[in-house]
């Protein structure tokens, strides 16, 4: 017998879970980004809405802030993770990564 005829509840959410996956496995909302940009405009302190190479990103009290290749002030060349524009770290970079010399 064929279930799928008989039980159009079992049809639904067949449905329902393939359109489901397909989304989750396809929608960038759910990866985390990484990047590398020069800073453009920041705060006088650390938490609130960075500018690295046109995109806003948001550092907070939780963001691990890293400054091993020199300080995190415009003009400077940073390497970006973040989730939905919430950066879980930011770290100074060589400017190479973000093509300078």
């Amino acid at each position: 017998m064929n279930t799928a005829k008989t039980n159009p509840l079992f049809s639904l959410k067949s449905s329902l879970f393939i359109a489901i996956s397909c989304f989750a496995l396809s929608s960038p909302a759910f990866a985390d980004e990484e990047f590398y940009g020069t800073i453009e405009s920041r705060p006088t302190e650390n938490p609130g809405i960075w500018v690295v190479s046109g995109q806003q990103v948001e550092v907070t009290d939780k963001t691990k802030i890293d400054n091993d290749h020199g300080p995190l002030v415009v003009g400077s060349c940073v390497e970006v993770e973040h989730k939905k524009g919430v950066v879980k770290e930011i770290e100074s970079a060589k400017p190479a990564k973000c093509g300078r010399k």
